[in-house]
């Protein structure tokens, strides 16, 4: 998540979360962390379509792939699935061990977490701290160091300390103690800190990933990790990660493996992309990086306009613009001529709550004022249906008062609604044409990989109403030739695939999930 896109998740003022409960059963070296899970909620969504970090240096190089290994001695954690976004889960740091909630995250490579230190940031104050003076195991390093979000940075210096994973000790393991969290996003994240499972090559301080330990210091028969995510918000257990194996039960048929193309991310080659079952003609030597912390699948701008165009996704704002003038737009124009006060309008027809005005009309004023043109006033954290109401009435007004006919103004204010701007890449469909949409499919390993629109179309509720959301979001990054684009494959994309990361043989696999 340092130094890349990465999606964090977490609930706005508006909301609160519960605290998991961790209930351990071990049975021949495997140990599953029971967790609770916490359902998708919109302002989640808005608040999750960040774009962060740097994924612009990436190169491609020939590694050679093996054959499976044994899948014995495998060390489980369960997985929490946090709001459909993000899964997360709880590891131990010191003797005795100090619990923590992290993002086990294959596009960083650092592991950090708050520290007894932090007395000045607000977000330490939020979620558990890790106190040295308490482990016996503790070494000092204090080497200062800096890892920056898209969305903010953590301060901290680097000390040593056992990690327990499951039942696997990994000893004198480096990591950082954060003593300043600069962002209101990880206030009020659910997660305590982050794990990154990415290469060495782009660890901050050139720290060993915790795998990497692990692997040194003989801790897994298999040289490997994978990941299961349970998309059913409903189930008890968010997911699954395994360290030194895979879980069968967890996928069907074989995995198909490629191979790393570069160590720094998990980036393999990606040989194309479809939309039903038609080549976009946009993957000439793209390459993908496989990121467990990142939410979205995100891709090159046309690519993703194109699968975005075929499922007919606008902005939040213009699809509630569009909506209150087709549901409201005769009625609104009958009290205009009634002399109706127009900051009553939308209070008065019970749209917004008390006047309507207060907290958008400076907002509003200037919409209006640049119709056209390209603004981000609106933000989608807002009361979407009032926000559109109100545009509606003030552009009738202002186009009335230029003695239009009703039909002209709603025609030309319903064009109007498509000018408006999607600042956080969030785009809505219309959940009623979900059966109707393409299957999207990457070409990975000279096989293609397939995403049904219930698997790529998000679903978020807000007061009472369900809301449905593209999972593709647009990312250019510049590169040189023979580079060719690159693609984001985030969660969306796991929950479908049970995914193996094997640092062993350097390659990736994918299988059917179950």
């Amino acid at each position: 998540m340092g130094d890349k896109f990465v999606l964090l998740v977490m609930c706005l003022l508006t909301s609160t979360f519960s605290m998991s409960v961790a209930i351990t059963s071990s049975s021949n070296g495997v140990v599953r962390l029971g967790l609770k899970k916490q359902s998708l909620g919109f302002n989640s969504i808005y608040a999750a379509t960040r774009i962060k970090g740097r994924y612009s240096t990436y190169a491609k190089g020939a590694v050679t792939t093996t054959q499976d290994s044994d899948d014995s001695e495998m060390n489980i954690i369960s997985l929490k699935n946090y709001m459909d976004i993000q899964y997360f889960g709880e590891i131990g740091i010191g003797s005795p061990p100090q619990n923590f909630t992290v993002i086990f995250d294959t596009g960083s490579s650092n592991l950090w977490i708050p520290s007894s230190h932090c007395h000045f940031s607000v977000a330490c104050f939020f979620h558990s701290r890790y106190n040295s003076s308490n482990s016996s195991t503790y070494t000092e390093i204090g080497k200062p160091c800096k890892i920056n979000y898209g969305s903010g940075m953590i301060l901290g210096f680097f000390s040593e300390d056992n990690i327990k994973v499951g039942d696997l000790v990994v000893k004198n393991q480096v990591f950082t103690e954060a003593t300043r969290e600069g962002s209101v996003v990880l206030s009020l994240a659910s997660f305590d800190g982050i794990l990154g499972l990415g290469f060495q090559d782009i660890s901050v301080g050139n720290v060993a990933p915790l795998w990497h330990s692990m692997k040194q210091q003989s801790l897994v028969a298999q040289k490997v990790f994978s990941f299961w995510f349970n998309k059913d918000p409903m189930a008890s257990e968010g997911g699954e990660l395994v360290f030194g194996g895979v879980d069968p039960k967890h996928f069907k048929g074989q995995h198909t493996y490629v191979p790393v193309t570069q160590k720094g991310y998990w980036q393999i080659d990606l040989e194309d992309f479809l939309v039903a079952d038609q080549s976009t003609g946009c993957c000439i030597n793209c390459t993908a990086i496989v990121d467990s912390g990142t939410a979205f699948i995100a891709g090159p701008f046309d690519a993703v306009k194109k699968i975005n165009d075929a499922i007919e996704a606008k902005g939040f704002v213009s699809m509630e613009c569009k909506k209150a003038v087709s549901q409201y737009g005769d009625l609104i124009w009958q009290l205009l001529l009634s002399g109706l006060q127009p900051d009553k309008l939308c209070s008065s027809i019970g749209i917004c709550s008390f006047n309507g005005t207060q907290h958008l009309s400076d907002s509003i004023k200037m919409v209006v004022e640049q119709k056209g043109e390209t603004h981000n006033d609106i933000e989608v954290g807002q009361d979407l249906v009032c926000a559109a109401c109100e545009l509606t009435v003030a552009w009738m007004r202002t186009e009335m008062m230029q003695k239009k006919t009703r039909g002209r103004v709603i025609e030309y204010v319903n064009k109007l609604c498509d000018t408006l701007p999607n600042p956080t890449t969030q785009l809505a469909v219309d959940c009623t044409k979900i059966p109707n949409m393409p299957t999207v499919s990457f070409v990975i390993g000279n096989k293609s990989f397939h995403l049904n629109p219930d698997q790529y179309i998000l679903k978020v509720e807000q007061d009472m109403a369900t809301f449905c959301i593209s999972g593709f979001i647009p990312l250019d990054v510049p590169v040189s030739p023979p580079q060719g684009p690159l693609w984001i494959l985030g969660e969306i994309f796991m929950e479908a695939y049970h995914t193996v990361f094997d640092f062993g043989n350097l390659r990736v696999g994918f299988a059917e999930a179950a």
